[in-house]
């Protein structure tokens, strides 16, 4: 129950931090220069200033801009995105076009990144100032350095062009008429060049604060408490140790699911993955403000929710923080 009280606090405080989200960038985007019709009118070569003016008005870019968020705000409430003036299609139909592919890759970066950085972390911490630990310690400051433009395109080179064992972009075969397992099977393919890409950088941050982590809980009381019991050393680790370890791991992820999709951003647009990373790019360069409001809405709501089941995780290892939170 305290965990449910602490889950509706939550989401409440989160219903304001959204709108105040979606306020400053709208006002920040019209500070840029141009709109959606300059945009518009770029691509097709020019226009005569009655059809522009038109233009503006059809899409209510003529009214002031308290009046145009007012608007737009109104609209919000009843989930409606407006119409996406570059595409012709309504905002939310072409967001969710574009979801399932970012979610695959933040998802699978995600797992990848923990994962593989809690063992590392793991097996860095009980070979503390040995070989082990300096080899996987710079092998994560080495992956926390590299861009991910620059490993990303290496990767394509390596394994894409070099090797080709891996496609090179794209979300699956073209043309392929395939179905069920085989199709899970051919995006994953196509998944395991971003997901790599994306995933290192977080997997270094994971791996350091695994290794911190760990070390810090080793030296506490009920640590050597277990072990004068008797525990053995793999009882002590899985069972008190690795608990009380992957706390700062929980909260990490919550930190970083903003910061995952805008990396998402990068990852889709070198590997040509149709992600709202990459619909974002094309809308900032589109100036279409409709579009890119709406994937911040989306993204923003995709925080929220990572971050209350992190808090729920975090509830359920630590007890205490559901009791002061209740």
């Amino acid at each position: 129950m305290q965990i449910l009280v602490l889950a509706a606090k939550r989401l409440v405080l989160s219903i304001p931090t959204l709108f105040i989200i979606l306020i400053g960038l709208f006002l920040l985007l019209q500070l840029a220069p141009g709109d959606t019709v300059d945009a518009m009118v770029a691509q097709m070569g020019g226009g005569d200033p009655a059809m522009i003016q038109q233009m503006r008005e059809f899409y209510g870019l003529d009214q002031s801009i308290p009046v145009q968020l007012g608007n737009y705000l109104w609209r919000l409430l009843s989930f409606d995105f407006g119409h996406s003036a570059i595409y012709s299609k309504p905002v939310l139909d072409v967001i969710m076009e574009r979801l399932p592919a970012t979610l695959l890759l933040m998802l699978s970066a995600l797992s990848f990144a923990f994962a593989v950085g809690m063992v590392l972390g793991v097996i860095a911490a009980r070979q503390v100032n040995r070989w082990p630990d300096t080899l996987i310690s710079t092998l994560g400051l080495v992956w926390y350095a590299t861009p991910s433009f620059w490993l990303g395109l290496m990767s394509i080179v390596f394994f894409s062009v070099r090797l080709a064992w891996l496609p090179s972009g794209g979300f699956g075969t073209i043309g392929a008429d395939v179905s069920g397992w085989a199709y899970l099977a051919d995006v994953a393919r196509y998944l395991i060049l971003p997901t790599l890409t994306l995933g290192l950088a977080f997997l270094a941050i994971y791996l350091r604060i695994m290794r911190a982590s760990m070390l810090e809980v080793l030296t506490l009381d009920f640590v050597r408490t277990a072990r004068a019991k008797g525990l053995g050393e793999y009882g002590v680790v899985m069972r008190h140790v690795l608990r009380n370890a992957l706390l700062p791991m929980v909260t990490l992820i919550g930190l970083q699911a903003g910061t995952m999709l805008g990396g998402s951003v990068v990852v889709e647009s070198v590997f040509a993955l149709p992600g709202l990373g990459r619909l974002a790019y094309e809308s900032v360069v589109q100036r279409d403000l409709n579009m890119l409001l709406g994937i911040v809405f989306v993204s923003a709501i995709l925080v929220i929710i990572i971050n209350f089941i992190v808090d729920l995780a975090y509830a359920k290892l630590d007890p205490r923080i559901a009791s002061e939170g209740a």
